[in-house]
């Protein structure tokens, strides 16, 4: 058991966090009646959005299912995750292709990549509602998102998508421990945005490079490490890796150095590098 689910679990749910669920629970209530779309990354957020919507249907009836979406900046990983949970609680998956690689926008990876990736997410969520009669698709978006630069959120407004947990205030660390409370393992997973946010804005999204960054990103997985990233970035014309890793773990992946190493040059790259700074948020960006 992590040390944040310890922690998680330790706690107990105030009133003001059981207020946003009540209110939480009252918009399920209202728009399963209707049917429900709820796009699951396998992370902690749409985990608890489809965890929220079985405890409302159990109790007060109507549709949803869950829609997962898969491509090569997709890690193995979530795929994983996703269909573990939910085929344990018996709820209806469906995983469809989609194509942001193949948008030039998309690849040309600027400040707009998330915009061009949630359009087609949600493109594909509108047409899978539409084919089984739900109204309403819904997304992960949590109050403690909302002061981050999101561009793939103009894109849940462009598309009429919801955002329950951020309209009833709910924060990361509220979710977490509400999954936590109940036994949900994704409860303590870290922060699992897609494989293109690896590489530095500016160099090109390609299938290749998302394959690079998983190869090396599941050696250093295998050994056990939980909080890190394996980063693209360019030196006038030499690309290279840039190891991001928490700070407790830097001693860990120096063992496994000769491996990665080989793993990399083996895939053309001059250097791979391990940041002395440690893991942080918005690396990929630099």
């Amino acid at each position: 058991m992590s040390q944040l689910l310890k922690i998680l679990q330790t706690e107990k749910i105030g009133e003001a966090t059981e207020s946003k669920l009540k209110k939480l629970k009252a918009f399920f209530i209202d728009k399963l009646r209707e049917g429900m779309v709820i796009t699951f990354s396998g992370g902690v957020d749409s985990t608890f959005l489809l965890w929220i919507a079985l405890q409302t249907q159990k109790q007060s009836g109507g549709r949803f299912l869950a829609l997962s979406t898969t491509s090569a900046s997709m890690p193995d990983y979530d795929k994983t995750d996703a269909n573990i949970f939910t085929s344990q609680h018996g709820i209806e998956h469906i995983w469809v292709n989609s194509n942001e690689i193949e948008n030039p926008e998309y690849q040309q990876n600027d400040k707009m990549r998330c915009y061009h990736c949630k359009t087609e997410l949600f493109s594909i969520a509108r047409e899978t509602a539409d084919e089984k009669g739900m109204r309403w698709i819904v997304y992960g978006y949590n109050a403690s998102d909302v002061g981050d630069i999101r561009p793939g959120h103009q894109a849940a407004i462009e598309n009429d998508v919801l955002f329950p947990l951020s309209e009833f205030g709910l924060e990361k660390n509220e979710i977490r421990f509400v999954l936590a409370e109940n036994g949900i393992s994704v409860a303590d997973k870290p922060a699992s945005p897609c494989l293109s946010s690896r590489i530095a804005h500016g160099i090109q999204v390609t299938e290749g490079r998302l394959a690079d960054i998983a190869a090396i990103e599941g050696i250093i997985r295998n050994e056990g490490l939980k909080v890190f990233r394996v980063r693209i970035n360019k030196s006038e014309s030499q690309y290279f890796l840039r190891i991001e890793i928490a700070e407790n773990e830097m001693e860990k992946v120096l063992s496994m150095r000769q491996q990665i190493i080989n793993e990399g040059k083996k895939r053309g790259y001059k250097w791979v590098t391990l940041d002395l700074a440690g893991y942080r948020t918005g690396g990929g960006t630099e």
